[in-house]
């Protein structure tokens, strides 16, 4: 039998709904979704089912109340983006798919490697700063859907990636790739990806994309660009629907080093490159969950001596090196996961009295080790441009953010504070222990959106270590 609808007639209208819920922006709140979703509740005279458990929960109403219209094709749905299961034909000129795990299918025009690659469809909201994305370890996992329409007009050179090799998994944008015009570029950004086996697709409605990620959440994909032009749609929609996402999974280990190292680079400045000789006074342990390269660098430039270990680094392999003070690093994947080893070594650090330090993966382990739950988030925040309010002082920072999961503030311990939060959607950003010098931030004070908002919490670490120290 197919699935039975309730009679029309019993139906609430959308309008009706949202009333009793206390208007558009309670509704919008309640169920997690922007003005552009109610755009389009209104336009089809529908709500998408996954909605009805918090309307139900909020007004009273039952499932026989719900209106089920008939969506509306969007913007989107035009041969060369969205495709339905129907249709199976290449459109004219399409070289790549991106094939979500709904089945649905965006074309477009490939770059970068000839190849096949499945990962968790996020988008990132920076204007600038492509490749620090697509090397950031954080990503991995992750096709990235960029909202800038202008990629690769800084080309691509050796000075700016955060990582040895990309962890992101592939790249969708708009317009077809640009040529480098930057004094600092050394290659073509498509050469670029080529020499890293990364692809990608161009000539998507990334608009229309984004707007399905941030309305439904991040789906899982296949980014298909094959040598030879043939796509086998139904093994890539099979691909897509089996990956198991992001949650549970521990990637920490894959982008981590596998031997300890010492980092003796600073900050970069304007015709002198990155500082090669930083005044180093505190000995740092950095704990490498998929650290980028310029966090390090921040670390050196506020004094700190840093030797960097594996993310498996016990708490008797960090403590053997003698340090000032530990640093959790940033990384990608389910901090629950990376956790099972990481929480141990954590808190084996913390009962030393040792000062922590944590950013973004590190910020959600110090609250997992200090007794609190983490979740993943429907969207995720990607992007240099993400409001942070420092409860202490009032201010707002401008912060650049790369993370899935968040720590749940309802779990945190009476011996923890919440010290940031986002002005988006309330979440936490930064937690530190009453009664252990411990501190951490969701976001990335490194990145310098701002540009230096944030780069106080270096600083604010070395004046724990002094403290501890003196």
């Amino acid at each position: 039998m197919g699935k039975e609808f309730p009679d029309k007639a019993l139906m609430r209208s959308v309008e009706d709904i949202l009333s009793l819920m206390g208007g558009a922006e309670a509704a919008a709140q309640r169920c997690g979704i922007g003005t552009e979703a109610l755009r389009k509740w209104r336009q089809s005279r529908a709500i998408p089912a996954k909605h009805w458990p918090a309307i139900i929960a909020a007004t009273g109403l039952t499932l026989a109340d719900m209106p089920q219209g008939t969506p509306t094709p969007t913007d989107a749905e035009s041969p060369m983006h969205a495709e339905t299961h129907e249709q199976e034909q290449v459109p004219p000129g399409a070289t790549a798919a991106l094939v979500l795990g709904d089945g649905s299918v965006f074309w477009g025009v490939g770059l970068g490697a000839n190849t096949t690659t499945v990962g968790e469809v996020c988008f990132n909201t920076g204007m600038t700063g492509y490749q620090e994305t697509l090397t950031d370890p954080s990503y991995a996992g992750q096709i990235i859907t960029f909202t800038f329409p202008h990629i690769g007009n800084v080309g691509a050179n050796v000075e700016d990636s955060e990582s040895i090799t990309p962890a992101a998994r592939g790249l969708v944008v708009k317009l077809d790739i640009t040529e480098p015009a930057n004094y600092r570029a050394t290659r073509h950004l498509d050469d670029w990806l080529k020499s890293y086996g990364i692809p990608g697709i161009a000539g998507v409605d990334t608009r229309a994309l984004t707007l399905r990620i941030r309305d439904g959440g991040a789906p899982n994909g296949v980014l298909a660009f094959p040598a030879d032009g043939k796509f086998d749609l139904a093994a890539l929609r099979a691909q897509a629907a089996g990956w198991p996402g992001l949650e549970g999974m521990d990637l920490a280990k894959e982008v981590s080093c596998r031997q300890s190292y010492s980092w003796e680079e600073g900050l970069w400045s304007w015709g002198q490159g990155f500082d090669k000789n930083p005044v180093r006074k505190h000995k740092v342990v950095a704990v490498d969950y998929g650290a980028k390269r310029n966090i390090l660098r921040c670390l050196a430039d506020a004094g700190c001596d840093v030797t960097v270990v594996p993310a498996t680094a016990t708490a008797e392999d960090i403590l053997s090196h003698n340090p000032d003070g530990v640093f959790l690093s940033n990384g990608p994947g389910d901090p629950a996961a990376t956790g099972v080893y990481a929480v141990p070594a954590i808190q084996g650090v913390l009962a030393s009295g040792k000062p922590v330090f944590g950013i973004c993966l590190g910020h959600q382990l110090l609250a997992l080790s200090l007794g609190a739950k983490t979740y993943k988030l429907d969207r995720g925040h990607r992007g240099a441009n993400q409001p942070v309010q420092d409860l202490a002082t009032g201010k707002v920072e401008i912060t650049s953010q790369n993370h899935g999961f968040a720590v749940d503030e309802a779990s945190l311990p009476a011996n923890v504070k919440v010290t940031h939060k986002s002005l988006f959607d309330g979440s936490n950003e930064g937690i530190a222990s009453t009664d252990k010098p411990a501190f951490s931030v969701q976001y990335h004070p490194e990145a310098s959106p701002g540009p230096s908002d944030s780069h106080y919490l270096f600083h604010r670490f070395v004046e724990m270590i002094e403290a501890q120290k003196g």
